[in-house]
């Protein structure tokens, strides 16, 4: 399976001692605040085991972000429809003690590097009300495309989200 790495970061596979870390990552509520809800450690475990699966049917994926040998999140990778059409979407969520120092930026721009080896167009999407995502997405060079609502209908004021691509 392919890792990358960075002046800073390492992009990696995960390891079954990340899932502790991970699932603490998806229980924070700052972490979430733009998600429905935070995750159990059942639901992100299960997260967990899609990312993996992912790895293994493509070679990549969301990969486990390592800091100075440290869990941080996850960067990367991954197959959606979510906007109506099957797309390779760019994504992240690191652990709230990693924001604030161009990490995020750092590995997406490796991700977005790598995804656009597999395919001429990547995209990026979150809520709209996630102004901190969407400004990743554009200091990594994508470009804003469209508002669109999600499929899923229990997002209440979260539903409506922005598009971005390569």
């Amino acid at each position: 399976m392919i890792a990358l790495s960075t002046e800073r970061l390492l992009l990696r596979p995960w390891q079954d001692d990340d899932l502790g870390r991970y699932a603490a990552l998806n229980a924070d509520p700052a972490v979430m605040e733009h998600f429905p809800t935070v995750l159990t450690r059942a639901e992100s475990d299960g997260s967990a085991a899609r990312i993996r699966s992912h790895f293994a049917e493509h070679g990549y994926g969301l990969w486990a972000v390592e800091v100075a040998g440290e869990f941080a999140g996850f960067t990367g990778l991954a197959w959606s429809d979510v906007t109506g059409t099957r797309e390779l979407e760019v994504g992240w969520r690191l652990a709230h003690r990693f924001w604030g120092r161009g990490l995020a930026t750092e590995a997406a721009t490796a991700a977005l590097a790598y995804g656009l080896t597999v395919t001429p167009r990547v995209v990026s999407f979150t809520a709209l009300t996630n102004e901190r995502s969407w400004r990743l997405m554009e200091r990594i060079g994508m470009r804003r495309e469209r508002e669109f609502d999600h499929p899923r209908t229990d997002l209440g004021h979260l539903r409506r989200h922005v598009l971005y691509s390569s």
